[in-house]
């Protein structure tokens, strides 16, 4: 029997079940990744296996440098494909027990139907079977997403994005809905005012007006806001190291953002004032929009200045961050609730010490106007792996209502990472067949668990997003 199998991680006959008759058929509703749209648009063929597998995957990176892979192998230029792929061979098989060991091997069986194990001995084989099956029409972007049942997927775009590449597969479809995913987390980055400066440049041009107040800012916000709005976007997405709120005034704000412009250095006072100013106003634009707001805390970014100064962000330098974010987090919903401007919202924690207090502050702001209003979110990058994932089902079972989750997202910039849907239903059946098995749960209540892991593996996002 290979190892990825029809039984895989399903350790008991209920959480077969579950899978079988739940969850492993349904589409996928990708409402968070980093696939580039332009990419989709123009329905890339990938070269090689390297080129899809290595080339912006710094999960792969950062396991590649620790198996002693010299960076010239990782993100350097002078080695070919081969020489790349045989050095990802060979760290494969000290993976055992690291989550890249069983994507690898999924997606080899469920994009290629290789059902080898990666090593050494099979790498040349495997090396050349995917080259010749990425030359066929049947390989290109968009037949991989659609091998996937993908219906939505959401990328991630900045205000001043132009969307033309959303446009352009809105008037090509493909089977897939591809949205644009409101991300504005340069508008708060005043921190460097000579690079605020050019970033305010690009948006009034994309707004089509000056932006010379803070009061213009957020019109041209607005406008891109509503732009965003016309070619189907539903979700905003702010990346950040804890939740911003500060209390200030309209005067104070203005000062700030005109002093920026001039090249001035804020304080730490000043630049707390400002981004919990912004990110007020654009959660108001999104409860007045009917969106879905998402918020990723906790990552502590480039922290190898060998990398980033030689490679930029994005490199596989990037941690976990410890900072607190209890009493900010409730102030900041606690302020958008009195004002009835708190949009359907989505949590997701990068630190797991922090599982629990984010399940805490979500559901303080629950309204009872939606099923699952307020969301602790899934697993997300350090986490999203077989001990994250079960730890964060534990904590959204114990303290709210696991069978209103919206599931799975990818994160991903990958198009065949679709295989972490997969591999978070399993798990997720695990989870409850085990319940099961162990008379934790009823067992003659199959029929509503079976729709419980199909409504958290399609239904409630669907429902939720209002795609």
């Amino acid at each position: 029997m290979p190892f990825i199998n029809e039984n895989f991680m399903l350790t008991s006959d209920a959480a077969r079940e579950l899978y079988q008759k739940g969850a492993k058929d349904k589409p996928i509703i990708d409402y968070h990744c980093h696939l580039s749209p332009k990419q989709i648009a123009e329905n890339i063929q990938f070269k090689d296996i390297t080129q899809l597998w290595l080339s912006e995957d710094h999960y792969k990176w950062r396991a590649l440098r620790a198996n002693g892979v010299p960076e010239e192998y990782v993100t350097g230029k002078d080695h070919t494909s081969w020489e790349k792929f045989s050095k990802w061979a060979e760290t494969v098989p000290y993976l055992m027990r690291n989550p890249l060991y069983h994507w690898t091997h999924l997606e080899l069986s469920r994009v290629f139907g290789i059902d080898k194990l990666l090593s050494p001995a099979t790498a040349r084989e495997i090396f050349e079977q995917c080259n010749q099956m990425l030359a066929g029409e049947n390989f290109r972007g968009q037949a991989l997403i659609r091998k996937f049942g993908v219906e939505v997927i959401c990328t991630t775009d900045d205000p001043a994005d132009d969307l033309r590449w959303h446009r352009q597969i809105a008037e090509n479809p493909f089977g897939t809905k591809v949205l644009p995913t409101w991300r504005p987390d340069k508008a708060l980055a005043i921190e460097n005012p000579q690079a605020y400066k050019a970033y305010i440049g690009r948006l009034a041009e994309s707004a089509g007006m000056e932006i010379t107040s803070y009061d213009s800012l957020l019109q041209a916000l607005q406008k891109r806001h509503d732009y965003f709005a016309s070619l189907g976007c539903r979700l905003s997405d702010h990346g950040m190291e804890t939740f911003f709120f500060a209390r200030y005034t309209a005067a104070e704000i203005e000062a700030i953002f005109k002093s920026v412009l001039q090249g001035n250095i804020p304080s730490a006072e000043e630049l707390a004032k400002f981004r919990a100013a912004v990110m007020h106003d654009m959660a108001v634009m999104d409860a007045e929009s009917g969106w879905v707001q998402q918020f990723h805390i906790g990552p502590l970014r480039n922290n190898s200045t060998r990398l980033f100064s030689t490679f930029g962000p994005d490199a596989g330098c990037d941690s976990l961050h410890d900072l607190p974010i209890a009493q900010s987090g409730n102030l900041f919903f606690d302020s958008l609730d009195k004002e009835g401007k708190l949009a359907k919202t989505i949590l997701y924690c990068l630190n797991s010490k922090d599982n629990d207090t984010m399940m805490s502050i979500a559901y303080n702001f629950n309204d009872g106007s939606f099923p699952g209003k307020m969301q602790f979110g899934a697993a997300w990058w350090f986490l999203d792996q077989e001990y994250g994932i079960r730890k964060q089902l534990d904590v959204l079972s114990s303290q709210g209502l696991l069978s209103r989750f919206v599931g799975m997202l990818t994160d991903s910039r990958s198009f065949i990472s679709y295989t972490r849907h997969e591999y978070f239903r399993r798990i997720l059946c695990d989870v409850i067949g085990k319940d099961v098995e162990d008379g934790k749960l009823p067992a003659d209540q199959m029929d509503f668990l079976i729709k419980m892991v199909g409504d958290i593996s399609y239904y409630n996002a669907l429902k939720y997003f209002n795609f």
